[in-house]
Parts: C-alpha cells; structure tokens; sequence
C-alpha cells in the first residue's frame, strides 16, 4: 500500500503555510474574502446596494440636494440643521417693516379707543363731570380688549382690521397656516398683557425687535408663537 495522500482535498479547507487556494477557486464570501461586497463577514449590504455616486447623497441635483443650498434666509428657526426644509418655500414675500409698523399703530388705536372711554367712565361722574379713571384700571382694560381683539381676529383669519388695511397677514412659520388657537393666544398674551403697565415702551420694544431681527423678522410674540407676518394680496 503506498504512504502517498491523495492530492487535492476540499479547496476550502484553510491554508497552511501562507498557501492560497487554487485560483479557479474562490474564496468563500466573493471576491474580497469578506461576504458578498467586502468590508465584513456580511458584506456591505445584504441585498448588494451600489455605491452612492460622487458628489454627496443623490449626486448633483438629486433628490438628497440639500434644500438648505437654496434657502435664501440660510437657518432653520427650530434649530432643525440642514435637514429640514425652508419653513419660507412657496410662501409669501416677508412684510415690510414700514407697513407692520402702520398696521400696529391702526390697531393699537382701535384698542386705546375702548379702553380709554371705559378709563375715563370707570370712576363716574364726580363735581357735575367725568374725570379721568385711575391708570391701573385703564392698563387693564387694554390688556384685556387687546388681547381678545388680538386673538380673536388672529385666530379667525390671522389679520387684525391695520393687517387688512396694510394688506398683511400673520402666519404660522412651519407651514404658512392661519395660526392655530394655541399660537394666536400666545402671540395676543405676549403683545397686549405687558401693556398693562407699561404700553408704550412695550410696544417699542416690539417694533425694535422687528426690525433687527433676522432671517424671519420676528417681534418677540412671534418668536413665542412661532409664527411670522408676509403680505398678502386682501
């Protein structure tokens, strides 16, 4: 009987002595011994996806553009990074500070009306006249019909009767909506209760932070809110 092994065996069986197997033999796993497309014992993907092609996710001017390439005001106000998508495409064009400020006037006006005769009557009528009401009394009636005027119409339609006149509207800045309950009472809360002590300088704080405010022009009751104020064609 000859001593002799047959040669050959099972071309898997691990090499030894830094053999490789045969070349007509692959080894198990593909081509880069690491599964179906390399890189570990399962491969790449196990459904054998292709490669991304260059230039980012999609490549030039696919569908995984970054929106933020084109989003001229540059941030995303949630704090969303460059993932989420302008909360400003499609809407209208941001109002103008001129006519916000107009706008605000017209219904600060249409507030004080109310509020004052209601001042002036809350004490009666005193030597055979009216006299002025105490300013507290009068701070509160303007905190009130403000705000109820404020929410009201904002919630409606989100223009009050100055946004109509300067052809404005208030919206929320997500979607462009008219503002939910939520938003209108939080926007009406944070605009008309400060003016129960102190109107005219809130107010003016206001109308500061609108101005200086960038990307979205946001007075502090937007900022609270969430919403903006774009302009509108009624």
């Amino acid at each position: 009987m000859s001593s002799d092994q047959p040669g050959g065996g099972s071309p898997y069986d691990k090499p030894s002595g830094g053999q490789q197997p045969p070349p007509d033999q692959p080894p198990p796993g593909g081509p880069s011994g690491g599964g179906p497309s390399g890189g570990g014992p399962y491969g790449g993907g196990p459904y054998g996806a292709p490669p991304p092609p260059p230039g980012g996710q999609g490549g030039q001017g696919g569908f995984g553009r970054n929106p933020y390439e084109q989003n001229p005001y540059g941030q995303d106000p949630y704090g969303g990074g460059p993932g989420a998508p302008d909360p400003l495409a499609g809407m209208p064009p941001l109002a103008e500070a001129g006519k916000r400020v107009l706008a605000r006037v017209i219904d600060i006006v249409i507030v004080l009306i109310p509020s004052f005769l209601l001042d002036w009557a809350s004490v009666g009528v005193q030597d055979d006249h009216f006299t002025a009401g105490r300013s507290a009394v009068g701070g509160i009636f303007t905190a009130g019909i403000g705000f109820v005027y404020e929410f009201l119409m904002t919630r409606a339609t989100g223009q009050t009767v100055g946004k109509r006149m300067m052809r404005l509207r208030a919206a929320m800045l997500d979607n462009g909506s008219v503002p939910t309950s939520n938003a209108a009472a939080i926007r009406a809360a944070v605009l008309w209760v400060p003016a129960f002590c102190c109107s005219c300088v809130w107010f003016l704080v206001i109308g500061v932070t609108v101005l200086v405010d960038r990307p979205y022009k946001q007075g502090i009751h937007d900022k609270a809110a969430k919403t903006v104020v774009v302009q509108t064609t009624t």
